[in-house]
């Protein structure tokens, strides 16, 4: 009896160090890929050079993002601020998606195949390129993944403290990115069509919200304090974005980021409707259709929908675990594995920025086919815009360093941007230490103006270049036009850097005058 007991304690130990090392393998594979996905002739991305800058200027809110994103940008400086620890935080947010899809499996009793599917499925998805990038969005993938984890928690066990858990998880979610509300507003009509309903009549779940709601209120004064900044990005982002989205390309599009794993997905939906030990788990049905309505209805972006599918692959590969389990049906769990690294071979030459320029250029026709050269104006153009936006970074910081050495009185020079990606920029590659403001985003709140300038740096776009001569060289004893981005492959392409020296106005009190007029706008 002891050498019986004895020897299934081994076995179990045994299995959970297999287990152990086997997800200990796919993280590493995952942070090997995340920093092998970039071709060294692009730069960061615009959006990251603004995320990186907010690190230098901690706030409970901001014009373009909660503060989540601040509190790791200060963490990214504080180890040095390089391109390793940039592209880490993603990285390991995607990893961590990982690993709560493989404990999702475990709390689903699924097993080493299960779990090895699940982990591929997540591995060799969209999140590759997701986690490619320093914003907002990879973190928002682990924190829906995280909430439903948490939810299939409570389900199997009715301890209400996963409802604070949940309410601490919704909490970090919003604030780094606000897209979490539409978990909930899929989830709760979802809950309410189950017998899972009964949730509502919890005390301690109006508890959980209180504390949700004390979690997040610093952001929401801020945001009351500010006028609502976020309803003035809203409006701006249905104008000149949301309006350009297809809905009919947003299904399409949800297709292709879990395209490896649709077999999984598919099966998952099915399991939870059929598969009677996933009964408890119904909502979860009902609630993938009603996000995607809501997501439809408000005409969101595409990839706003990611953070959907991860916890369904859980369910699925815990599914086709048991269906796949006995005679010759064992023999395809091998296929089932190997297909989303199938599919993901010819993805990884196309959708990812690991080819050149000018390679892209020439193989313009299979990225056009999959929607890829489609920017936010609804028109195609010669690169991915996240590419283009990964260009000309590094010529405009080491132009503007290279100008403003041989300005007289160099140090009353103010630098002023178009919009927030030539500011964030020229702030992170500057060799002189500069620092850039722009009236656009969050810029316009971080002028120094108890410096006193009298020289000024202007980037502009090209197309402005007489209308900036005409309305700023007045005020100036000197003007010219220096330099301008030459990268044809750049979204700021032609770009232009004036050098108006020696003022014969207050700037200061121009500079003022313009940020008020900006956010009355606003």
């Amino acid at each position: 009896m002891h050498n019986h007991v004895f020897d299934k304690l081994t076995k179990l130990q045994n299995s959970m160090t297999k287990k152990g090392l086997i997800l200990v393998g796919f993280i590493i594979l995952k942070f090997l890929l995340q920093y092998t996905l970039i071709s060294p002739e692009y730069d960061l991305q615009r959006d990251e050079y603004l995320h990186l800058d907010l690190g230098h200027h901690l706030a409970w809110g901001y014009l373009s993002v909660p503060p989540f994103t601040s509190w790791i940008s200060k963490i990214i400086y504080l180890l040095g601020n390089s391109v390793f620890w940039i592209k880490f935080f993603p990285a390991l947010f995607g990893a961590l998606t990982i690993l709560t899809v493989w404990k999702a499996i475990e709390e689903l009793k699924g097993n080493l195949f299960a779990l090895v599917l699940g982990a591929t499925c997540v591995l060799f998805s969209s999140l590759l390129s997701l986690n490619t990038l320093y914003q907002p969005n990879s973190f928002d993938v682990l924190s829906w993944t995280l909430f439903y984890f948490i939810i299939i928690k409570y389900f199997n066990t009715e301890k209400l403290k996963w409802l604070f858990v949940a309410a601490f998880v919704f909490a970090l979610g919003f604030l780094n990115k606000y897209n979490i509300v539409f978990l909930l507003l899929g989830l709760t009509p979802a809950i309410l069509m189950s017998q899972q309903r009964k949730v509502f009549g919890q005390k301690k779940l109006y508890e959980a919200m209180l504390l949700g709601l004390f979690l997040i209120a610093p952001n929401l004064l801020w945001q009351y304090n500010n006028n609502f900044p976020i309803i003035h990005h809203l409006n701006e982002l249905a104008d000149t974005q949301l309006v350009n989205v297809d809905r009919i390309d947003f299904l399409k599009s949800q297709l292709l980021f879990f395209v490896g794993s649709l077999f999984v997905i598919i099966s998952a939906l099915y399991a939870l409707l059929f598969y009677k030990p996933f009964k408890t788990y119904r909502p979860f049905f009902w609630a993938f259709f009603c996000t995607l309505i809501v997501f439809i209805f408000f005409k969101a972006k595409d990839y706003y929908a990611i953070g959907l599918y991860p916890i369904y692959i859980s369910f699925g590969s815990v599914f086709l675990a048991h269906v796949l389990k006995d005679g010759w049906k064992k023999y395809l769990q091998p296929l089932a594995i190997s297909i989303p690294i199938l599919i993901f071979i010819p993805m990884f030459n196309i959708a990812f920025p690991n080819k050149s320029p000018e390679y892209i250029i020439e193989h313009s026709d299979k990225y056009k086919k999959l929607g890829l050269l489609r920017w936010e104006d609804g028109k195609d153009h010669l690169l991915p815009q996240d590419y283009a936006d990964m260009l000309g970074w590094k010529e405009l910081a080491k132009k503007v360093d290279s100008i403003y050495i041989k300005i007289p009185n160099a140090s009353q020079t103010l630098i002023l941007c178009d919009n927030y990606g030539q500011a964030g920029a020229i702030n992170y590659y500057t060799k002189e230490g500069l620092k850039a403001v722009s009236f656009n985003a969050d810029y316009i709140n971080w002028f120094n103006l108890e410096q006193q300038y009298i020289n000024l740096i202007r980037i502009k776009n090209y197309k402005e270049k007489d209308n900036e001569f005409n309305q700023t060289s007045p005020y100036f004893e000197s003007a010219s036009l220096a330099d301008s981005i030459t990268n044809q492959y750049a979204r700021e392409y032609k770009t232009m850097l004036f050098v108006f020296t020696n003022a014969k106005v207050d700037i200061n009190k121009r500079i003022e005058s313009e940020i008020e007029e900006v956010k009355n706008l606003h």
